[in-house]
């Protein structure tokens, strides 16, 4: 038996989310789908994590044991040829059989993208969230420093959170402005890149942090005003949820063993 360990890339915009629903359409259902129409097996994946319905990943881990003798250099274009065009397998690799995908890495790094100008980007539309109004960009930037920590992130958890502990450490915040795609004009504001890393995210945390420091630029809160937020474990405390569209998992890493 092997532990195959896989790197993925997708679209999320026309799935349930990462892990089985039982409505179907998840990535993991095409995933194990492609697996068993290569192999004939029929395996459960494990994945680094979860991804909401409509999020993307620029860099999700996957391992999964096969009797398979297929030879590894094989592997990706062997799946990515059962895979609709919007879920690309990049890179392959043989594991220890104790490997798991989850449990083994030590951060996680998300990134959300605020289309700012004036009007969409037809062509991103499906990775970006278009903000209607100016924001205050310094005042995010402030805000967004607040959330570096370990605290218990109840305020920025969903309601239906099922975990028993919602303390998680962010170990780095940070924002980038693109302006390479602005017009001539004073209206538009660039594209601002939102990252978090952190040891781990509660459902739906990193969406409701970005829509709280989207109030923030528009002046409905103040940046100070996070730390009270954080205190108040209330998610009524905190912004609303930020659409799906933006979010996408940017990176992982590993232990080095």
């Amino acid at each position: 038996m092997r532990n195959l360990c896989m790197t993925l890339t997708y679209d999320g915009t026309a799935y349930f989310g990462f892990q089985v629903q039982p409505g179907g359409n998840t990535i993991q259902d095409h995933l194990e789908d492609a697996i068993r129409a290569l192999t004939g097996e029929k395996v459960k994946i494990t994945g680094s994590g979860r991804t909401d319905a409509g999020v993307h990943a620029r860099r999700q881990i996957f391992n999964f044991p096969t009797e398979s003798q297929i030879p590894i250099e094989r592997w990706c274009i062997a799946l990515n040829s059962r895979l609709p065009s919007d879920i690309v397998v990049i890179d392959a690799i043989e594991v220890s059989a104790d490997f798991h995908s989850r449990y083994a890495a030590k951060k996680k790094t998300y990134r959300y993208t605020v289309n700012a100008n004036q009007f969409p980007d037809v062509f991103n539309r499906r990775l970006q969230y278009h903000h209607h109004a100016k924001l205050d960009i310094l005042a995010m930037q402030e805000g967004l420093r607040h959330f570096i920590g370990t605290y218990d992130f109840t305020s920025f958890a969903s309601r239906k959170s099922q975990k028993e502990n919602h303390v998680r450490s962010v170990y780095e915040a940070w924002m980038e402005v693109d302006r390479s795609m602005c017009r001539d004009h004073p209206r538009d504001q660039g594209v601002i890149h939102i990252y978090v890393s952190g040891n781990g995210f509660l459902q739906h945390m990193v969406r409701i942090i970005v829509g709280t420091l989207l109030e923030i630029g528009e002046g409905k809160r103040k940046a100070s005003d996070v730390p009270n937020m954080i205190a108040a474990c209330n998610r009524s405390a905190a912004g609303p949820t930020a659409v799906s569209c933006g979010l996408m998992l940017w990176d992982l890493e590993y232990k080095k063993d």
